[in-house]
């Protein structure tokens, strides 16, 4: 019996020490091509940052954000209504679209989940998330610039706001989604009503997933060009009323980027600059600010 035993345990060990070495074999090769691809995109993230501190720095002064757009070949100038009319249209933007998203996203969590008014409204936003942000632009063009007969900042608030609402929508749903039943059931078990549950418990615990959401639309509508020369188009100078066409970082940007005056490309790559920073001061102060709020 030990005779016809051994060479069958034998075999068998053999069979495991084979199969163990070529999982070690696939697992060495996912690990490279994992280590490849992640060296590939940082490369080029690492490259552009470089190239954007480089390029950018040079233009920075006081004057940027003091002076108005120049013409072509100016001595002087700066991007103070562009800067100006991008804080502004964010702003105003991101306030109209995250109170939209959270509530969206806190029915399709807690109320939506199998009715058919919650599955038209996820299909509804997969399909907005997914929409080009020209065509965005082009649908408040239509039915906004083409009735007023002009440009103007508040169509551009609009088409940003319709970028801000359909992000913070599907994180808003994803992070209530990760809260545990068992904490809704407690607070449901001591006679809390659903209403105070959600805004109590599990919107307070999945708050920095929330405005992890939210800083990700500003991101996001913070570098949109197509959607703005559709909408609030340009101004050379300084405005503050929404009913007129509105100056820009990104389309000032995208202009000036274009043109052979090397006055503006130097301010085109200093707007680039200022964006790049906002949009990394930004996501630094959010892991801050909520790193250790769970």
């Amino acid at each position: 019996m030990s005779s016809i035993a051994s060479p069958s345990a034998a075999a068998l060990q053999a069979s495991r020490l084979n199969k163990h070495a070529s999982r070690k074999r696939i697992n060495a090769i996912a690990l490279v091509l994992s280590l490849a691809a992640m060296s590939f995109g940082v490369f080029w993230l690492i490259w552009i940052l470089i190239e954007t501190v480089r390029l950018g720095v040079g233009g920075l002064a006081l004057s940027l954000f003091t002076e108005m757009t120049p013409p072509p070949q100016a001595e002087s100038g700066g991007l103070a209504n562009a800067i100006f009319g991008s804080l502004l249209m964010v702003s105003l933007a991101t306030a109209v679209g995250t109170p939209v998203g959270v509530l969206a996203g806190v029915y399709l969590a807690e109320y939506g989940q199998k009715t058919w008014l919650g599955s038209v409204t996820r299909f509804i936003n997969d399909i907005l998330l997914s929409a080009p942000s020209i065509v965005i632009g082009l649908f408040i063009y239509a039915v906004v610039v083409a009735q007023m007969k002009t440009f103007s900042g508040l169509a551009g608030v609009m088409a940003l706001a319709l970028i801000v609402i359909p992000v913070v929508i599907r994180t808003t749903e994803n992070m209530l989604s990760l809260i545990p039943n068992s904490l809704r059931e407690a607070a449901y078990a001591l006679g809390t009503p659903k209403w105070k549950v959600i805004m109590t418990v599990t919107l307070k615990s999945a708050r920095a997933g929330v405005m992890t959401g939210v800083l990700l639309a500003i991101a996001r509508i913070a570098g949109e060009t197509a959607p703005l020369l559709f909408t609030a188009l340009s101004n050379q100078f300084w405005t503050t009323d929404l009913n007129q066409p509105m100056a820009s970082l990104p389309v000032t940007i995208f202009k000036f980027a274009l043109s052979p005056y090397e006055n503006w490309q130097k301010l085109a790559w200093a707007g680039v600059f200022l964006i790049t920073i906002g949009v990394l001061v930004l996501n630094i102060l959010a892991r801050v600010l909520f790193r250790n709020k769970h």
